[in-house]
């Protein structure tokens, strides 16, 4: 049984005291059942949305983000060892521009496919779907 420690910090106090809420399961307190159903999993605004992916490109995307997690495990690991603040930054703008990228695969993606599949069979809401996306990203 997997356990997730929650910690809180209680901020209005003059010395930062902590809280500490208990042992709650990863899944939460639901039921492992209830959370693995499928009525559990679906969400009605999701409904029909999603993107099938090759094996190959399931792999790639997934072996990107495994990287990008080792560069933030290793800034990580540089703060636990006082490492300079200059090359801190520097790995961090790092793993920012992995991330960037990792984006950049995804929308393109998104736009040569589920887009235009979308507008030629006339939902033209994914194009302002899109663009709230966009702007999202650009912030």
């Amino acid at each position: 049984m997997f356990l997730l420690i929650v910690k809180y910090h209680l901020t209005d106090t003059p010395w930062g005291y902590r809280m500490r809420l208990g042992n709650i399961p990863l899944w939460g307190m639901l039921d492992k059942e209830e959370i693995m159903s499928e009525e559990s999993v679906k969400c009605p605004a999701c409904e029909g949305k999603k993107k099938d992916r090759s094996e190959e490109e399931k792999r790639n995307l997934i072996n990107r983000l495994s990287r990008i997690e080792g560069q933030i495990r290793g800034v990580k690991r540089m703060i636990e060892e006082d490492a300079y603040c200059v090359d801190i930054l520097r790995q961090s703008a790092a793993a920012g521009a992995a991330l960037n990228s990792f984006d950049k695969i995804i929308l393109s993606r998104h736009i040569k496919s589920c887009v235009i599949e979308n507008v030629r069979s006339g939902k033209d809401e994914v194009i302002d779907e899109l663009v709230d996306t966009i702007q999202k990203m650009l912030k």
